[in-house]
Formats: structure tokens, sequence, C-alpha cells
């Protein structure tokens, strides 16, 4: 079989991508092992996304957008300081009605599945096995034996990416010593359509509602810390996590299965090369902290499939792909580096650093141009 372009990875950004491209001429095939089209039960699932207008917008433009079962619209952001009695708050302005959206991620990659049924994309159930350039792009061999050739590759494959590994692309890591624990709980008070951050001494703690009363939460420990809060009854730890926010919301009920994911941020040191493309994860994976890392995906999609249509005649070209990495590669490590800059800022308990820490959130908090710069950085549209 032979293909324009070949996306290996069917999770979230490789079928945007696959989906942005599907009216543009080019023959594409997405590889995906697993089942592209997860079911949603009638409990949410626990892996959720803070998707920004941005990402939105992208969604809409690809006709995913409504097709999405479930979403919850937030207004405002709260973030407060144990140790400093800093604050810094976000909220809508006149320019927009909301300030982003708190969805599964099964829910986004569903809804993408569905309109892909619309379109002319294939979708072949195997995994990438090998891959060997040619003269003109890539063959491919599956797990299942079959063979495909195509123009263009793309590494959409997540963290560990084969595609990645196999093309001898580099890359850094950096291992926080930290896991973000996640759950869904129920509260006794209204979330209020506020998604809520709380940094303590030892660990950040962030709320994002999926209904008036149900959220979905990510604690970001120390690995002690996480280890200790695995070990915890459901009970015991929903009385931990109350503790944490200061019981603003009430006493918590566990929902869902606790589970914990190790935190190491990713970064490839060339996301293109001859014939070949990273998105996503497997170009660059991030902090939790701000919930930034799907949406730094879609941005590599929105450029990417831009820059391919573009250049439609030669959309495999090294010098297209290249446009690609540099529009990308600079908010990308900005975002990675601000996030450990932030992860560090919150873990430094010393006198000086939490009175420096207070001041600066309530600077912000205060300042209007400054807040505004912070929050459109926030949903990306700096």
């Amino acid at each position: 079989m032979n293909f324009d372009v070949v996306i290996a990875g069917g999770a979230m950004a490789g079928q945007a991508l696959a989906l942005s491209l599907a009216n543009s001429g080019l023959s594409i095939a997405v590889i995906e092992p697993h089942n592209p089209n997860p079911e949603l039960e009638a409990d949410y699932h626990t892996r959720v996304s803070a998707i920004t207008p941005k990402s939105e917008a992208l969604l809409q433009s690809i006709g995913a957008w409504e097709r999405i079962a479930r979403k919850q619209a937030f207004s405002a952001t709260r973030v407060w300081d144990q140790n400093s009695h800093g604050n810094l708050d976000f909220e809508i302005d006149g320019e927009r009605d909301h300030l982003g959206h708190i969805i599964e991620n099964d829910a986004i990659q569903r809804a993408l599945f569905a309109a892909l049924q619309d379109t002319s994309v294939v979708f072949l159930s195997a995994a990438l096995n090998t891959m060997t350039q040619t003269g003109s792009g890539y063959q491919i061999q599956l797990d299942n034996q079959e063979s495909i050739d195509c123009k263009l590759l793309i590494g959409a494959d997540g963290a560990r990416s084969r595609v990645r590994s196999l093309a001898g692309i580099e890359h850094s890591e950096h291992d926080y010593g930290q896991k973000a624990i996640v759950c869904n709980i129920r509260t006794d008070k209204p979330l209020e359509h506020t998604t809520w951050q709380r940094f303590l001494a030892d660990s950040i703690i962030a709320l994002l509602p999926l209904e008036n009363n149900i959220a979905s939460i990510v604690w970001s420990a120390e690995n002690p810390l996480a280890d200790e809060l695995m070990a915890l009854s459901a009970n015991e730890f929903a009385e931990r996590l109350a503790q944490g926010v200061e019981y603003r919301f009430g006493r918590f009920e566990v929902l869902s299965e606790i589970q914990a994911f190790p935190l190491i941020e990713r970064s490839s040191k060339d996301y293109v090369q001859e014939n070949l493309a990273l998105i996503g994860d497997a170009a660059h994976n991030i902090h939790p902290l701000a919930g930034q890392g799907i949406n730094l995906g879609f941005g590599d999609v929105l450029e990417l499939s831009e820059q391919l249509k573009a250049n439609i005649d030669n959309f495999s070209d090294y010098l297209v792909l290249r446009k690609y990495a540099r529009a990308r590669r600079l908010d990308n490590e900005l975002m990675a580096k601000t996030m450990t800059g932030l992860n560090w800022i919150y873990k430094e308990n010393s006198e000086p650093m939490r009175i420096l820490r207070g001041l600066g959130m309530n600077l912000v908090n205060h300042t209007p141009l400054l807040k505004s710069f912070f929050q459109k950085h926030a949903l990306g549209e700096s």
C-alpha cells in the first residue's frame, strides 16, 4: 500500500492531524495498534485536559468540537499558595465568556474518530515494527506482516515514540522525581465553573471541574509523598486531599480508581528529518502544572498542517518541514522551561523565597497589564 502521509499514532494529536489534512488531496493512513475509538462510560474517565480557546478553535475548524459528547467550560482560575499568602486569579473579560474547557481525553479522541469516518483516511490496526528510508520517503513494516510506503512519516506515537527511536533522533529527559496522582472526586460544595490550584509546601493540587460537584484532580507530589498517598485507602486519600485545599469545598468522595504516573520532561533534539516529522508528546512532553500538554500538541498539528497544505506540491520536502520545526520549537521549549521554573519556585520554601513568591503572585494579581499578559500566555494567545 502506498500513501502520501502515514501517521504513526492514533490518539488525539495523530487523529487531529489526519483530520486537518483530510481535505488536502493527500492520501493518509493512521497506524494505531490500540482502539482509536474509546468507549465513553457513564462515569468520567480520569485522564482529562484543559482545552484552551485556541485548541477549541482548531477542533471546531476540523469538525470535531460539536461531536465532543461532554465538556465543562470554566470561567475562572484560582491559584493560592500555602506558605506565602499569595493569590492569583484569572477570570473572563469582555473578549470571551470562558477561559477553556475540561474534557476527558477519550471524549476528544472519540469525537475526532467520528469526524474521520466522513473522510478517506485509512486506519491500520497494527504497530509500526521497522521503517526504512527510501529515495522518496519511508517503507514501513507493520507487526501484522504488512508493508506500506509513504512520502512523509509523522511520529505521533507518544513520549516513548518508536518513530523517534528508529529515526535515531536524540532527546533529553528531566526526571522531576515526582508523580502525578489522578482520580475523580465528588465535592460537598460547588466548584463554581472554576479550576483551582493550591501550592503546598510539598506538592501541588489541581481541581478540574467536570460538573458542578465533580472534579478530576491532579496531585503532583515528590515520589516519597506520592507513594505514601497511594498507600492510603480511598477515604483516607479523600480526607488528605480535602485538607490540602483547606476544606474549601467541604468533604470529598473518591469516585474512581486512584492512579499515579511518573513526571518526566522530554524534548527531542530535532522535530524533523528528511521525510519525517514528530508532533505532540513524541516531540515534547512537559510537567502538567498548567495542563498545557495536549494544547502544545494541537499547536503542532495546526502549524504542520498549515505548512503542508501551503506547500502541497512539495509537502514532504525537508525545507517545508523545517518551517514547522522552527515555528514550534520556541513555544514548546519556552513552555517546558516555564513549567520547570514554576515547579522549582513552588518547591523552594525558604523564608526569602516564600516572601518573594507571595509578593510576585499578588503583584501580578493586582497589575492588569501583567495579569493580562500571563492570562493570554496560558490561553495560548501570546
